[in-house]
C-alpha cells in the first residue's frame, strides 16, 4: 500500500433541496488536498433528507456504544429502500469516522503546490489558510515536512470548593461553554474553569493538586509515533498508575457530584406541635430529604425528555394509542402530541431550569407553562419513590437530616405553584380550553402548548441566551 495514499473522513453531512428532490452530501477531506463533496442518498421529501443530516451529523459526534440504532431505522422506515439502504451505510461509515475514497475521487495536491502553500506567507493568517488548505485541520505525521514535538502534562486536582473554583476562574478572564456544549455531568463547566486556571500556572483557590508529571520529547515514525488524532494506541505513559489515553473525545463523567442539600436547605428545629404556631421555625420548609427526591425526579426526567425528543423527532404522538406507552411525553396531555422536536427539547431544557433551581438553593417556582407541567410530574414521580429511598439506609439519601415536614408534596404544589389551570388540559370537560377565544371567559391564561414557554408576566424570565444542556 503506497505511504501517501490518501485518507478520507467525514466532516459534515449537508442538504441541497431543489423543487423535485432533495440530496444528502457528505464533506469529505483527507490529509494531502482540499475537502470535496460527495453525494450520500436521494428523496423527494426536505423533510427527511435534513433529518437524515441531523442523524449523520450526530453519529460523527458519537460512538458505536452510544449510538442508538432505534432512531435511524425509525427514519428508513419513511424512506424508500435505496435511499434508506445508504443512510445505513452513511451511518456506519460516520461512526467509524472513516470515508471511502475511490482513486481520482479526491484532488491531491502536487508537490509544487504543497512547496508554495508551505513558504511563509507575509500575513500570518494567510499563513493558517495555506497550511488548513494543504494538510486539512488534522495531518498524519507523516504529512508533516519537519520535526514534531510533543509536550504532555498530566495534573490531578481535588475540587474541595466547586464556587471558588469557578469564581477564581472568572477572576482570570475565564468563562463558561455555551450550555449546549457541556456535559450533562458538568453543567458549570468546572472542567473547563480547571483547565484555564492550569494553562495560568497559578495556585487554584478552592482545590488541592493531587499529581504533576511533565514528558516531553520528538515523535519518531519508525518507533511507531503518530499524531495524537490518529493515533489508535496510548500515546502518554506517566509511570505507575492508568495510562493517559488522548485520543478521540474525552469520556463524560459516570456520576455528576450530588448537590448538599443539607446546606442549601437547612431547616432549623420546630418550635413545638401547634400546627398553628406561627413561629419562624414552625412555618412549612422545603427540606433537604424533600429536594433530593425531587431533584432525582427532575433529572431523571430531564434525561427521558431528551432522549425521547431526539427518538420521536418531529413525529406526532396518537391519543388513545400512544398514552401510558411512549415515554415521557405521552403523559402531557392530548393537545401536546402533535408538537415538534424543538418543542420537546424546549420541554427538557424547562425542566433543566427546575433542576437548576433546587442546585442553587432556591425553591423550584415555575416561571411559564410548561415548568407547571414538569414539576407536576416531577412532584407525582417523586411521591411514589420516597418510601423506597426513605428505606435505604446505604444511600446517601438516608444521611441527610430528618423534619418534620419531610415528603410533603401535598404542600410543595401548595407553595410552588400560583394555580394548577395546565391540569385541566387533562379533562375532557374542558376540552379547548387551551384556545385564547376560551379563555375570555373560562379563567386561565391561555394554555395552547405553542405558548407554554413565554414568561408569566409576575416572575423574572428565564436567560433566554441559555442553550441547551444536550
Amino acid at each position: 500500500m503506497p505511504e501517501h495514499q490518501l485518507s478520507a473522513v467525514p466532516r459534515d453531512f449537508l442538504c441541497e433541496h431543489t423543487p423535485s428532490k432533495s440530496r444528502v452530501l457528505v464533506r469529505v477531506g483527507h490529509s494531502r488536498g482540499p475537502d470535496s463533496l460527495q453525494a450520500v442518498l436521494t428523496c423527494r421529501q426536505a423533510e427527511l433528507a435534513d433529518r437524515a443530516a441531523r442523524l449523520l451529523v450526530q453519529a460523527l459526534e458519537a460512538t458505536s456504544d452510544t449510538w442508538a440504532t432505534a432512531r435511524v431505522e425509525e427514519l428508513c422506515g419513511q424512506l424508500p429502500d435505496a435511499p434508506a439502504a445508504s443512510l445505513r451505510q452513511a451511518v456506519t461509515r460516520a461512526l467509524a469516522r472513516s470515508w471511502p475514497a475511490d482513486p481520482g475521487s479526491l484532488a491531491n495536491w502536487s508537490q509544487k503546490q504543497a512547496d508554495q502553500a508551505t513558504a511563509e506567507p507575509s500575513d500570518p493568517e494567510d499563513d493558517d489558510e495555506a497550511k488548513e488548505a494543504v494538510f486539512g485541520s488534522v495531518p498524519h505525521l507523516r504529512d508533516l515536512p519537519g520535526q514534531v514535538v510533543r509536550v504532555a502534562v498530566l495534573r490531578e486536582y481535588h475540587i474541595r470548593n466547586r464556587n471558588a473554583v469557578l469564581e477564581a476562574a472568572r477572576a482570570q478572564g475565564w468563562t463558561p461553554g455555551p450550555a449546549e456544549e457541556l456535559y450533562a455531568n458538568d453543567p458549570h463547566d468546572v472542567v473547563g474553569a480547571v483547565m484555564w486556571l492550569t494553562d495560568e500556572d497559578i495556585e487554584i483557590a478552592g482545590a488541592d493538586s493531587l499529581a504533576g508529571r511533565g514528558q516531553g520529547g520528538f515523535l519518531r515514525r519508525d518507533k511507531g509515533d503518530e499524531v495524537v488524532r490518529w493515533s489508535q494506541n496510548t500515546v502518554i505513559d506517566f509511570g505507575p498508575g492508568s495510562s493517559l489515553l488522548m485520543a478521540g473525545r474525552p469520556e463524560e463523567p459516570a456520576q455528576d457530584e450530588v448537590p448538599d442539600f443539607a446546606a442549601l436547605f437547612a431547616t432549623e428545629p420546630v418550635h413545638c406541635d401547634d400546627p398553628e404556631c406561627e413561629d419562624e421555625s414552625c412555618l412549612w420548609s422545603l427540606t433537604p430529604r424533600t429536594a433530593d427526591i425531587l431533584h432525582g425526579a427532575l433529572c431523571e426526567l430531564a434525561d427521558e425528555a431528551y432522549e425521547d425528543a431526539e427518538e420521536l423527532g418531529d413525529g406526532r404522538l396518537v391519543p388513545d394509542t400512544h398514552e401510558g406507552t411512549w415515554g415521557l411525553f405521552a403523559r402531557l396531555p392530548k393537545p401536546t402530541f402533535a408538537m415538534d422536536h424543538q418543542w420537546r427539547r424546549r420541554f427538557a431544557r424547562a425542566v433543566d431550569d427546575l433542576t437548576d433551581d433546587l442546585e442553587h438553593g432556591r425553591w423550584p417556582q415555575p416561571t411559564c407553562t410548561a415548568e407547571e407541567m414538569a414539576l407536576h410530574l416531577a412532584l407525582d414521580d417523586a411521591g411514589s419513590r420516597c418510601g423506597e429511598l426513605a428505606a435505604d439506609k446505604s444511600s446517601g439519601h438516608a444521611e441527610l437530616p430528618v423534619h418534620r415536614d419531610d415528603y410533603d408534596f401535598s404542600a410543595c404544589t401548595d407553595m410552588f405553584f400560583q394555580d394548577t389551570d395546565v391540569l385541566m388540559l387533562y379533562s375532557s370537560r374542558y376540552a379547548g380550553i387551551e384556545g385564547p377565544d376560551t379563555n375570555q371567559w373560562s379563567g386561565p391564561g391561555e394554555l395552547r402548548p405553542a405558548v407554554w414557554f413565554e414568561p408569566f408576566d409576575n416572575v423574572d424570565a428565564r436567560d433566554p441566551r441559555r442553550g441547551f444542556r444536550r
